[in-house]
């Protein structure tokens, strides 16, 4: 979100992530902004425009993407009973102390019908939190391949500004659909885990045998619905497993970037590197990744260089929103 904030004329001034990964990627690319690995619940609103120099009221846009898993329809759904579910109420904490402008929050659609314990919808509670702190919420969802992005991408965004602001979502700002082929366009081969990449995180560690197995999809097809892939290829999967060992296909969008799922490149026998997972995200090739690279079969800790990219906010969406809000509202 950062990039796409930046993209469209705002400067971040400080970055807060947890995950140490993550932190690190924020922390090669910080280009002036300080970044924080901390737990948000930990830190002090109020301290943060102190260190900063900022006057309560002078902050133009306070935005972020607190954790979707609690509310993600391919998670456990355990909304505000997961502790990661209650951090969306930190951005009222930020907002009661900071006053900013403009308030812009990310999620996953299903975050709308998300409930709280009484059973009031929270997208309810946190409009009447807001306007009891002066703002309006206006909320949509936002699909990023209509703002330049090669994915099937469709996110909650919410938005706050000061009551009586006129606001509207931006509409599309593509002529055309981005496809998979356009955007990985141009890259050369990648490395191997050994060598240096031609281009940043540009590299492949598809082992052998999944070689072999990716060999059987065809172009923008997944391994359950090839007929006559063998038994021990195929495995324990069904029908309904339409996302998993997924290839490609260069004239179309890509399916939405998940946390543990790895798409197969459109015509090579190799699972998308970090930097064409990236290239589909809409990040710029100069923002690196930092962490490890996953191997399928193996476990990390933390966020690796695919979830990280699965885990983002494509900024081009970021921008386009971002953008809207700054010419509403002057900034």
């Amino acid at each position: 979100m950062d990039i796409g904030v930046g993209h469209a004329g705002f400067s971040t001034v400080c970055a807060i992530e947890s995950d140490p990964h993550c932190a690190a990627t924020l922390r090669r690319n910080a280009r002036g902004k300080t970044v924080w690995q901390a737990d948000v619940r930990a830190i002090d609103p109020s301290a943060v425009l102190e260190i900063f120099g900022i006057a309560k009221g002078e902050l133009a846009l306070l935005h972020g993407g607190p954790p979707c898993q609690p509310f993600s329809q391919i998670g456990k759904k355990k909304g505000l009973d997961d502790p990661r579910g209650t951090l969306i109420f930190d951005f009222l904490r930020f907002a009661n102390a900071m006053r900013p402008t403009a308030t812009l929050i990310e999620q996953v659609p299903t975050f709308l019908q998300a409930h709280t314990g009484d059973g009031r919808l929270l997208v309810d509670l946190l409009r009447s939190e807001f306007d009891h702190l002066g703002y309006d919420m206006h909320y949509d969802i936002v699909d990023a391949s209509r703002h330049g992005v090669a994915q099937r991408r469709r996110r909650a965004v919410l938005v706050c500004v000061p009551k009586g602001q006129a606001f509207s979502f931006p509409f599309s700002l593509e002529s055309k659909t981005v496809t998979v082929g356009t955007a990985l366009r141009g890259l050369p081969a990648p490395s191997s885990i050994n060598t240096p990449p031609p281009v940043p995180n540009h590299i492949d560690v598809t082992p052998p045998r999944d070689q072999e197995r990716i060999s059987y999809v065809p172009e923008g097809l997944w391994l359950s619905k090839v007929a006559d892939a063998p038994a021990e290829i195929k495995r324990n999967l069904t029908r309904k497993d339409t996302t998993k060992y997924r290839r490609l296909h260069r004239t179309q969008l890509a399916p939405t970037l998940r946390c543990g799922e790895a798409l197969y490149h459109p015509t090579e026998n190799r699972y998308i590197t970090p930097r064409e997972a990236a290239r589909l995200q809409g990040f710029p090739d100069k923002h690196i990744l930092e962490g490890p690279i996953r191997r399928r079969t193996g476990v990390v800790r933390d966020l690796d260089q695919h979830r990280q990219v699965a885990n983002a906010v494509p900024p081009p969406m970021a921008r386009s929103v971002a953008k809207s809000l700054r010419e509403k509202l002057w900034l």
